[in-house]
């Protein structure tokens, strides 16, 4: 019961860190698992460990597989690509952002280390796809780890903005895609 009471408390404190950021009270959350208040306290010594452990699941979710068989670069970018975005901009992708950005001053070296096991992998392992993808391509890559952060950037930039601000997006998400991609492309050509 133990392992199953650890799970409730961890998707209680999820809900609501994503609904009221840190400010949220371990009463909160204990209510939304159905636990008592010291069966939070059991699992996780202290409303910080709890955030850290809660903060290092969601940021985990900004990974997305990245395969480069056989397939163009093209092809490859652009699964990646809608994939990403649905992930990224989406409604979960956004609560997160909005509920961790925040918290990063009061736990930078945490922040940090989300950092490098999230978008920092994320950027390490484009960098891989694409630098072998421009060999096969002929792409001019100087430095694939740049390319990525552009991409990333392209991908997600004033995108992410528009849905931070409630604003809608446009509409035809696989041909935006497209037209991202076949920019990035363009540019490296």
């Amino acid at each position: 019961m133990t392992v199953a009471n650890r799970g409730r408390v961890l998707r209680a404190a999820t809900s609501s860190f994503l609904a009221g950021g840190y400010r949220t009270s371990v009463d909160d959350i204990a209510r939304r698992a159905g636990l008592a208040k010291q069966t939070v306290y059991h699992h996780f010594p202290s409303k910080e460990a709890l955030f850290r452990e809660v903060a290092s699941e969601m940021a985990k979710h900004v990974l997305i597989e990245l395969e480069s068989g056989e397939d163009e670069l093209r092809e490859t970018l652009t699964r990646f690509a809608i994939a990403y975005r649905k992930r990224a901009l989406g409604a979960q992708g956004i609560a997160t952002f909005r509920t961790l950005v925040p918290e990063v001053p009061r736990f930078p070296a945490r922040a940090r280390a989300m950092y490098a096991a999230s978008a920092g992998e994320l950027i390490r392992r484009l960098a891989g796809v694409l630098a072998r993808g421009a060999a096969k391509s002929k792409l001019r890559l100087d430095d694939p780890f740049f390319a990525a952060e552009m991409l990333l950037s392209m991908l997600g930039g004033q995108d992410r903005i528009r849905r931070l601000f409630a604003v809608p997006s446009p509409k035809n998400e696989r041909a935006r895609v497209a037209r991202i991609v076949d920019c990035f492309l363009r540019a490296h050509q």
